[in-house]
């Protein structure tokens, strides 16, 4: 399921019932002031571009780390991109389905235990490395390797190929608390936390294969956000009853109640990570050209700036509920190709794939090794 929302208003105080699937004013039992509404989105457009900044970078990281590796990428192709709103509406309608033949109660449980553990590694993905240079070099560290196979001879394959050491398990430990702060509390500063990571994370490593793909993959989600948002009230159902850190969110009464306000504008990830990894992937392109410039990935992410303000603009001024890549698809994809025909690079743009990419970068290297 896709979550592509920012919402706005007063819901109640339970905010984790309401998750991020369209642009969404509802504001009857709150009166945000202007100053607490341009301090919570003004946070909210803060926690959507940082995300996307760091994840590109560190998708151009992870790609150079497989060429090394010689590990091959997995990247979303055309197939992919094209199947996707299709399978995204499929699960839409299985959790719609869920949800209206089990207990609510139980459905927090199993969707609680599931994000615990996979907050846990996304955080420790993104802040392991921090975490690492905190600790002192006196710590007695050891390092450790966790390798679980199945089968036996030609047969056997790897389940799971784990090194990791004591300073690794000190993140996690860290993290876990973050989580089970999340789990018990449900507090917005630890649903960001886990939020971001997430959205960082997806930046990172859900890699398109090409600038044809990522049009694909956007411009399906642009009619499959629109269907769901105004064709029915399926998204909005699920919006109501999936509860889990899949959002970024701030209140708009922070100026009066500080981190107990109550009263939250909220952030899809949908809307960061969808994005996202159109904009890393204009940052891998700017990279394979060797110009010593980022001209395509400055106008994809000034582009993205631009559209979730436009979005943010459309539901103040009009109160009403608007898909948010009805805004950001057009933007995210409209400007880094128009630069593209307007620098006479439309065709080698087109061109490009991160599988070119690395065969080549991969190939350099070992050139380099046999000098």
């Amino acid at each position: 399921m896709s979550s592509e929302t920012l919402t706005a208003g007063g819901q109640s105080d339970d905010t984790t019932d309401i998750v991020n699937e369209t642009l969404n004013l509802v504001n009857e039992t709150f009166k945000a002031t202007p100053q607490g509404q341009a301090v919570a989105y003004s946070s909210l457009v803060l926690m959507a571009v940082v995300p996307i900044m760091f994840g590109s970078y560190r998708s151009v990281k992870y790609l150079e780390e497989q060429q090394v590796s010689g590990e091959k990428p997995e990247t979303i192709t055309k197939k992919d991109a094209m199947k996707f709103p299709i399978i995204a509406s499929g699960m839409l309608l299985s959790i719609y389905a869920f949800f209206k033949v089990f207990s609510q109660q139980y459905i927090d449980i199993a969707i609680g235990v599931y994000f615990f553990v996979l907050g846990v590694f996304a955080m420790a993905h993104i802040a392991g490395p921090f975490f690492k240079q905190l600790i002192p070099e006196a710590f007695p560290n050891c390092p450790y390797h966790l390798h679980l196979t199945e089968g036996d001879g030609e047969s056997r394959c790897d389940l799971m190929d784990w090194s990791f050491d004591r300073k690794d398990l000190v993140t996690i430990a860290i993290c876990a608390v973050i989580a089970g702060w999340y789990g018990l509390q449900k507090h917005w500063i630890a649903n960001n936390l886990i939020g971001l990571a997430f959205a960082m994370n997806g930046v990172e490593l859900l890699q398109l294969n090409s600038i044809a793909t990522g049009c694909i993959l956007l411009g399906g989600l642009f009619f499959y956000d629109v269907f769901w948002v105004f064709g029915t009230n399926v998204m909005i159902t699920v919006a109501k009853n999936f509860n889990a850190p899949i959002k970024v969110v701030f209140p708009q009464d922070f100026i009066e109640q500080g981190i107990f306000g109550k009263h939250f504008a909220m952030l899809g990830l949908g809307d960061i990570v969808i994005p996202g990894i159109f904009i890393a992937l204009l940052l891998r392109f700017d990279t394979s050209l060797k110009r010593n410039e980022k001209t395509y990935f400055y106008s994809g992410f000034v582009a993205y700036f631009l559209g979730l303000v436009a979005t943010i603009v459309v539901m103040v001024v009009f109160k009403h509920p608007q898909p948010a890549l009805l805004y950001l698809v057009p933007a995210c994809l409209g400007v880094p190709l128009a630069v593209a025909y307007l620098k006479g690079d439309w065709e080698t743009m087109f061109k490009y794939t991160d599988e070119k990419n690395w065969e080549t970068g991969t190939e350099d290297k070992s050139e380099k090794k046999k000098e």
